[in-house]
């Protein structure tokens, strides 16, 4: 039960972050007329390299804030804020084409018409920050932080958990990717924005709930002494 919990709380923080559909049309705009063998085999490397890219964050997360001296509560009161700032963000973006210039804009020097090879660019700038950004950074770090106060038993089973949703939103970044041009045909930009917003205001909530456990904890420490 651990394990779907927290693969219910990191699915639902992390796919209005890395939000597949709107990176899909950032990805379709940067390699523009390619064969569908291109797509897909560009989709499957993002993906499998999107895996390990997070999960190395989740791994490593402990670790560096522990070299950081950060203490637990922290995280969760500021990266729940920063989780709550981006749900509300995307539940009151008004242009559903401002997340896509958004990507864009983050990965600004990968918009140059001349560079062709794409492989090149398969970690950065598709995997990062078109794919998996500094937001889900923050929101990895904060997952892993939230449930690094459980005993080793459910400790594992929350990482399997996070690391189980890394694995079906990257799925899902591998078909959005694989057949954006034919997505970009299907799905208008307001269709998929305002299936997102729902998204967002549950993960507005779960910002909300993760700042106020980690200052729960906190208050409790003041209280004790």
């Amino acid at each position: 039960m651990a394990a779907w919990t927290t693969f219910l709380l990191a699915f639902s923080a992390l796919l209005p972050i890395i939000n597949p559909l709107g990176s899909a049309l950032v990805f379709l705009g940067l390699v523009g007329q390619a064969p569908p063998a291109l797509y897909r085999s560009l989709a499957l490397r993002i993906a499998i390299k999107n895996i390990l890219f997070l999960a190395a964050v989740e791994v490593l997360g402990s670790a560096i804030l522990n070299f950081f001296g950060i203490s637990l509560p922290i995280v969760e009161v500021t990266g729940g804020m920063v989780v709550a700032g981006l749900g509300w963000g995307v539940l009151n973006q008004n242009d559903s084409g401002a997340i896509v210039r958004q990507k864009q804009e983050e990965s600004d020097d990968s918009a140059d018409p001349g560079f062709h090879d794409f492989k090149e660019k398969l970690f950065y700038p598709f995997t990062f920050p078109i794919t998996s950004g500094p937001g889900t950074m923050v929101t990895m770090l904060t997952l892993t932080a939230h449930i690094s106060r459980r005993d080793l038993t459910e400790n594992l089973l929350g990482h399997a958990g996070i690391f189980g949703a890394v694995v079906v939103i990257s799925i899902l970044v591998y078909f959005c990717y694989a057949y954006a041009p034919t997505l970009a045909t299907k799905v208008s930009r307001a269709t998929a924005h305002g299936i997102l917003r729902v998204i967002a205001f549950i993960m507005l909530c779960i910002g909300v709930q993760i700042a106020w456990n980690g200052l729960s904890a906190l208050l409790k420490a003041v209280i004790i002494t």
